[in-house]
C-alpha cells in the first residue's frame, strides 16, 4: 500500500467536507425560513462530522503527533486538497442549494463506491456517512426543483447559479496523482463510474426543474492539488484564527 497516497486521498475527502461544512455554517441565523435555516445548519454539522472521521484516520496514518485539529487548523492554503466548488462564496439561497446538490450527488455516488474499496477504515467511514448524504441529495434536489420550476424570479436565480457553478463541477471527476494511485492500490475508485451516475441524476433533476445543462463548458481545475481560488484564503483565515492566535487552547 502507498501510505502517502492514502493520506493525501483521505485528506482530500476530509478537506471537501470541512470547507463545504464551514460554508454552510455561514447560513446559520440567515436562512430564508427557520426550518431551512436549521436544515442547512444540520447539513453543515453532518459534513464537519464526516471531516472529523477522515482527519482522525489521516492523523493516525501520518503519525508524528498529528491530530484532527492540527490537520484542519494548522495546514496552509496550498496544503488543502478540496475541490474548488466547495470553497466558492455562498451567493444567494439558490446558489447555495445548487452547489449542495452538485456536491452531495457526487459524494453520494463516490461514497457508495468507496464502501467497496480495499481500505476497511475508508469503507466504514463512507458507509456511515452515506445515510447523511442520501438526505442531503434529497433535500437539495427538492429545492432545485422548487426554485427552478417556481416563480420567474426563482427561475432566473437558478439560471444564474448554473452559470456561476457549472464550470467548477468537472474537477470532481478529473483524477489527480493521489487519486490515480489510490485506485491502482485498491483503496480508491474509478471516477468515470461516479461521473456517469452523477450525470444521470443531474439530468433527471434538471429536467424536472425545467433547467438546461450547459454544453461544452470549460472547467476550472487545480483545487485538488492545492491551487485554489482567492476565496479559500478567507475561509481559512476565519476558520483557523483562534487556533493560530492561541495555540493549543482548550475549553
Amino acid at each position: 500500500m502507498n501510505t502517502k497516497s492514502l493520506i493525501d486521498y483521505t485528506l482530500h475527502l476530509a478537506d471537501n467536507a470541512l470547507i463545504l461544512g464551514h460554508r454552510n455554517s455561514e447560513w446559520c441565523g440567515h436562512g430564508p425560513v427557520l426550518e431551512q435555516d436549521i436544515a442547512i445548519s444540520n447539513i453543515a454539522l453532518d459534513l464537519i462530522g464526516q471531516a472529523r472521521n477522515f482527519y482522525q484516520y489521516a492523523a493516525q496514518l501520518t503519525g508524528n503527533d498529528a491530530t484532527e485539529d492540527s490537520l484542519a487548523y494548522l495546514r496552509d492554503e496550498r496544503e488543502f486538497k478540496n475541490c474548488l466548488l466547495v470553497e466558492l462564496p455562498n451567493g444567494d439561497w439558490g446558489q447555495t442549494i445548487l452547489r449542495q446538490f452538485f456536491f452531495s450527488t457526487y459524494q453520494y455516488f463516490l461514497y457508495r463506491q468507496l464502501q467497496k474499496c480495499g481500505d476497511e477504515q475508508l469503507s466504514a467511514i463512507t458507509e456511515k456517512a452515506l445515510k447523511e448524504v442520501s438526505y442531503h441529495v434529497r433535500w437539495s434536489s427538492e429545492w432545485v426543483i422548487r426554485l427552478g420550476d417556481g416563480t420567474e424570479e426563482s427561475k432566473q436565480r437558478m439560471l444564474h447559479a448554473v452559470d456561476e457553478l457549472w464550470s467548477y463541477t468537472g474537477e470532481m471527476f478529473v483524477a489527480v496523482g493521489y487519486e490515480l494511485s489510490a485506485f491502482s492500490h485498491g483503496f480508491g475508485i474509478d471516477l468515470s463510474v461516479v461521473k456517469n451516475d452523477w450525470d444521470e441524476k443531474i439530468r433527471s433533476v434538471f429536467e424536472e426543474a425545467t433547467l438546461s445543462i450547459p454544453v461544452n463548458a470549460w472547467m476550472h481545475t487545480g483545487g485538488k492539488e492545492g491551487k485554489h481560488t482567492e476565496h479559500v484564503g478567507f475561509v481559512l483565515a476565519e476558520m483557523q484564527f483562534l487556533q493560530r492566535a492561541y495555540p493549543n487552547s482548550e475549553w
